[in-house]
């Protein structure tokens, strides 16, 4: 299947390549699994969840993932400021991907 799409192009002129620049590194996708999982999440709730994950890191990824238009974030003006993350409509399509491939490594577990 993916032959079909890569045949008469440069792989990075591909549909599969660019999901793959959307979602690579190593906390991409688990940050989106937590938003979908919990729908909003606070940045604390987010690095708790991630356990071993930089202030920086976290906050370069979700930077990332907001300029992709995969999540949105929500500033409450309150002191403390409050900022919540969730899934955009863009970022909720992509959660079908993502869910066949925790079906496929249950499946598949060694």
């Amino acid at each position: 299947m993916i032959g079909k799409y890569i045949k008469d192009a440069n792989f990075e002129d591909t549909g599969f390549s660019y999901t793959l620049s959307l979602i690579s590194g190593k906390h991409k996708m688990v940050i989106l699994y937590c938003l979908m999982e919990f729908e909003k999440v606070r940045f604390n709730e987010l690095k708790r969840y991630l356990k071993n994950i930089s202030d920086k890191t976290l906050s370069v990824n979700l930077k990332e993932l907001e300029a992709d238009r995969l999540i949105i974030r929500t500033e409450y003006p309150q002191i403390p400021p409050k900022v919540e993350y969730s899934l955009s409509e863009r970022g909720k399509s992509l959660m079908a991907v993502l869910d066949q491939l925790c079906v496929w490594g249950e499946n598949n577990r060694i």
